[in-house]
């Protein structure tokens, strides 16, 4: 018997034919500017890093400025046949949350069927500095990410913590409520994270 079709499948479809239509934009540019890195955060990050969670929108910056003449967007069906949406996030912006300095050159590049990397350089953020995203805004979604990257054994309490303290030492303003969801995220890491077994 198949196995059944999930929604996370029908969401890596769609991922991929919203990266194709921004591959098609950069055909005709010049060889010399390519490949241009695409680095991909958000609930899309998550599913390329664990094969789960799914969004509406692709939250991503590019190495280069990209003159984008119209949206990238589509519609698509799950397996249930029930109607989703995803589009390129024209408005996301990295300045405004936590995010390592070195985030973006520590990010892992990812396959993704159809995108020619001498084109498109496809990365997403490594689980660390992914979890780091999240402390910001620390909503019941960001939490529940954490805890997603921490049950697959992506992320430890230790290294978030020891990177979030780099990243806020580059940050101006109230420390107090970041500091705080530091340590609320450790907490839960350790809660859900495997135990390593002792031979």
């Amino acid at each position: 018997m198949k196995p059944k079709k999930t929604v996370h499948v029908e969401f890596r479809k769609a991922l991929a034919e919203v990266l194709s239509r921004v591959q098609e934009k950069l055909r005709s540019a010049n060889a010399e500017q390519l490949p241009i890195r695409m680095y991909i955060a958000g609930g899309a990050a998550v599913n390329l890093l664990t094969g789960s969670r799914t969004t509406e929108d692709v939250d991503a910056v590019f190495s280069r400025r990209l003159l984008l003449d119209e949206d990238i967007k589509l519609s698509y069906r799950d397996p249930d046949g029930r109607a989703r949406f995803l589009y390129l996030d024209r408005n996301y912006n990295d300045t405004l949350g936590l995010l390592h300095e070195n985030a973006y050159r520590d990010s892992r590049p990812v396959e993704i069927p159809g995108i020619d990397r001498k084109l498109v350089d496809v990365r997403v953020l490594a689980p660390v500095d992914l979890a780091l995203t999240k402390l910001g805004r620390f909503a019941d979604q960001d939490r529940e990410d954490i805890e997603l990257l921490a049950k697959q054994g992506l992320i430890d309490s230790a290294s978030l913590r020891k990177r979030a303290e780099e990243a806020l030492g580059g940050y101006v303003g109230d420390q107090d409520y970041v500091r705080t969801s530091i340590d609320i995220a450790c907490r839960l890491i350790d809660s859900v994270r495997p135990r390593k077994t002792r031979r």
